[in-house]
């Protein structure tokens, strides 16, 4: 019996083995705890520091296509002039698009940024169908922002309502084809090349780079209001950098209020303005050796609240006496609105579109270079269809107010200092005129009563959402749209809003999710997007009618219905209750086909004794840096390339290689060094004119050739090739 006592543990033995045996299990508890991400106690999703480590690497894909489109005899889209039409080009116009996805692919959103006067309701609505087409319910209304970058400079041609398609000379199929291909395109790309990755924000001031076209309006503003701000434009420019999760460069996007208006309404060329060179400068700089529109980094500079920003900073001066005419009406005392204009700070518009885009990329660098807050976080879009023509708008706790049918007053055809209009109108209009009210009335009818007093006090124009005949002549179905990714909110407004309205909105959006405890959001107003409305100004910039005021075409609470319904979309966001959101009526899709103004081309007939492509006026043999070279062709009207969906270049400027014998392409169309003239002649003959502006930056001196690349009317191709000529330092 003793010997088998000996076998059993003591009580005291028994103990220590339990407790050591506890103390493991405790130990591997604690560790599958630490190990094991926890849920939230109030919500059951994963708590706040797990999304904001993972969500680091979001999937992101980058792309660029172009969507240049006709480059002659068709209207350039902003400044409504009829006899600005397309003769040639400058830059190539393209899309580029941005896609952002969450880690596990569960959402994502999509922000395109082209090289257009802005967004139409057709393109926008074909783009989606082919979308749709492509990639099913993946990207849809919801998550794709279309913006334009406003450039002044690119085809018209491209929208569904009449007070468009009067200024565009119709419905122009190439135009509109080769934007919504584009723009398809760009997000094709930009879904093929999606990879894991990181984005940065950063802000800084950009400044003599703008000015505010309509001070006066500005200066109807509460002065407490005006007090908060040292400026009267937004200075400030965002910059998103896109990288992958080695720290490879992918892309930015840059948002600055600043119309592409430093080419003004003489210029023929089709050109991307200056924050499309912006955009030029940073891609070749990422891209380098590579021809502009090639290679993997993607630079888009967007539309922010540009509605009364001028790039032309010498500001509005009577070009008949050089006195100033920054006035409430800019009005010159001989010659009156017609002669008062803004410069920009160059020598010409070529040269202020430099000067400012310059300005705008080397901040964009800085801020590029020096991005180190991360945005990180969930994505959320949401999207509404408004009647924006009967929007009830709460404006205090006793108080509504409501928007109107679509109008223009008087001082819409009165233009801008940017960009004068037409006969005797004049900017700050508050009275209309008996002979205009004749013509107006006998034409389209008269505005109605309720119309004229929900516009007070604009003496109405045209009164544009009475009128339907051969279509509706404005939007009254419009889109509003808000993204957020992370600590980032992207609001896709449907037009272009002035300075202080963008701080209004800007402010309302931040505030809402505030209220809903989401703090810290970057709220980013992206203009021109999706439809054109024309401008949104503040309710006291409304009542002095510049011309800002005078095409808010919904009337004085214009801006009052837009902060509500943001407001909106961000509660919606911030509450999570984005599938509560009424989706509203869809606007009507015109099935427009042959509407056009615009004449067909001419069989191309050359000169006798010559054929296409030959030289009429060769070069010198040698040209110093800082020189043209230019030589003229036998041309072809380029409308016939424009329907060739392949065409890629109208001109090269080739060197010649000593080493290897060859020649190798150093320019083409799309570099801001060379010019593409169009003239056309009598009964189909015309000219081709191709300069070459020899950079004074230039490494590589040497034996040069210049070559046009046109189809005549029966789409034959062909090219001419100038002399060699040689290119020297001194």
């Amino acid at each position: 019996m003793g010997n088998k006592c000996k076998t059993h543990f003591s009580c005291l033995e028994v103990v220590l083995i339990v407790l050591l045996v506890l103390m493991t299990i405790i130990t591997l508890i604690l560790l599958v705890l630490l190990f094991i991400p926890q849920k939230s106690k109030t919500t059951g999703k994963k708590s706040t520091l797990l999304n904001a480590t993972d969500s680091k690497n979001y999937r992101i894909g980058v792309g660029r296509a172009d969507c240049t489109g006709p480059v002659a005899e068709v209207p350039l889209m902003g400044y409504a002039n009829p006899d600005q039409r397309a003769g040639g080009i400058l830059s190539r116009l393209y899309s580029r698009a941005f896609i952002v996805a969450e880690p596990d692919d569960s959402k994502r959103v999509v922000f395109v940024s082209a090289d257009i006067g802005m967004l139409s309701q057709r393109l926008r609505l074909e783009v989606i169908k082919k979308l749709k087409s492509k990639y099913g319910d993946l990207y849809t209304q919801d998550n794709v922002i279309l913006s334009g970058t406003h450039t002044h400079s690119a085809p018209a041609g491209y929208f569904q309502y009449t007070i468009f398609l009067l200024s565009s000379k119709g419905l122009i199929k190439p135009s509109l084809n080769a934007i919504v291909n584009g723009i398809v395109k760009s997000i094709d790309i930009a879904h093929q090349n999606m990879t894991r990755g990181r984005l940065f924000i950063n802000k800084g001031l950009v400044e003599n780079s703008q000015i505010n076209r309509s001070p006066y309006s500005y200066l109807q503003n509460p002065e407490s209001e005006r007090n908060r701000y040292s400026s009267n434009t937004d200075k400030e420019m965002v910059v998103l950098k896109m990288v992958d999760v080695n720290g490879k460069e992918l892309g930015l996007i840059s948002w600055f209020a600043i119309h592409p208006v430093s080419m003004n309404n003489t210029n023929l060329l089709v050109n991307s303005d200056n924050v499309g060179y912006a955009s030029y400068l940073f891609e070749q700089e990422k891209n380098k050796g590579l021809l502009p529109g090639e290679g993997s980094f993607v630079a888009a500079f967007a539309s922010s609240n540009l509605g009364d920003v001028s790039p032309n900073i010498k500001g509005p001066h009577c070009i008949n006496t050089g006195e100033s005419c920054d006035n409430p009406n800019s009005y010159c005392p001989v010659g009156g609105a017609k002669m008062c204009m803004a410069a920009g700070p160059g020598t010409d518009m070529i040269d202020s579109t430099k000067i400012i885009g310059q300005n705008l990329y080397l901040k964009a660098k800085e801020l590029f270079t020096l991005a180190s807050q991360e945005i990180t976080g969930p994505l959320h879009s949401t999207h509404q269809w408004v009647n924006m023509s009967n929007v009830t708008v709460q404006l205090n706790a006793t108080h509504t107010g409501k928007t109107c049918k679509p109008a223009l007053g008087y001082s819409f055809a009165a233009g801008t200092t940017d960009g004068v209009g037409f006969f005797n109108f004049t900017q700050g209009s508050l009275e209309g005129e008996l002979f205009w009210e004749i013509i107006h009335n006998q034409l389209l009818g008269k505005p109605s009563n309720e119309t004229k007093e929900c516009h007070k006090p604009k003496p109405i124009l045209l009164n544009t959402g009475e009128i339907s005949l051969p279509y509706p002549w404005h939007p009254e179905i419009v889109d509003v749209q808000l993204f957020t990714i992370g600590s980032l909110a992207i609001a896709a407004f449907p037009g272009e809003l002035t300075t202080m309205s963008g701080r209004r909105l800007r402010e309302a959006i931040k505030s809402e999710f505030e209220s809903h405890g989401t703090q810290g959001m970057n709220v980013v107003i992206a203009g021109l997007c999706n439809v054109y409305t024309h401008y949104v100004t503040t309710y006291e910039e409304y009542q002095v009618q510049r011309y800002e005021g005078a095409s808010t075409i919904f009337g004085p609470h214009t801006l009052s219905a837009y902060i509500q319904l943001f407001r909106g979309l961000a509660k919606a966001i911030a509450t999570n209750t984005i599938q509560d959101l009424l989706k509203g009526p869809e606007p009507p899709f015109m099935y427009i086909t042959n509407m056009t103004l615009l004449p067909g081309v001419l069989a191309d007939v050359a000169p006798i004794n010559k054929t296409f492509g030959d030289v009429l006026q060769e070069v010198r043999a040698q040209y110093r840096v800082g020189e043209v070279a230019e030589v003229t062709f036998v041309g072809a009207n380029p409308r016939n390339s424009a329907e060739n969906t392949t065409h890629q270049t109208f001109l090269t400027v080739e060197k010649y290689e000593n080493i290897s014998g060859n020649w190798h392409v150093m320019y083409n169309d799309a570099s801001w060094d060379t010019r593409f003239h169009w003239t056309k002649g009598f009964l189909g003959r015309s000219k081709a004119k191709v300069e070459w502006h020899i950079p004074c930056r230039i490494q590589y001196f040497g034996h040069y050739k210049v070559q046009p690349f046109l189809k005549s009317a029966l789409f034959h191709s062909f090219k001419g090739t100038s002399s060699v000529f040689e290119v020297v330092k001194f």
